[in-house]
């Protein structure tokens, strides 16, 4: 059942709205640290097994706590598909992240 505290921000409650943000930043410094250990050249095994760990955390979480949530929820109530909510709250950021290392780079 639906949580009925909405929001002004649209139909989610404020706890998902909570976990949307902490999503979308979590994603974007993932795919900031990972893209700087790609572009380092520096792949030793501590570094290899952060970027390991921290990728395998973020996909646990994505599925754990956007896929799943968003499906059990709050699908009925957005009208949203859960995989779109990936898409928009973990993917997407996730590039941007990476984006914003290269842009970093670029103006160095």
């Amino acid at each position: 059942m639906p949580d009925a505290r909405a929001t002004s921000f649209g139909k989610l409650p404020l706890s998902a709205l909570v976990n949307l943000a902490l999503a979308v930043l979590l994603s974007a410094w993932s795919g900031f640290f990972t893209m700087d250990f790609l572009l380092s050249g520096i792949y030793t095994w501590p570094r290899s097994s952060r970027v390991v760990t921290l990728t395998c955390a973020v996909l646990i979480l994505v599925y754990e706590f956007i896929y799943k949530e968003h499906q059990a929820r709050h699908a009925a109530v957005t009208g949203i598909a859960p995989l779109r909510m990936v898409v928009y709250a973990c993917m997407i950021p996730y590039m941007l992240g990476t984006l914003a290392l290269l842009a970093l780079l670029n103006r160095v």
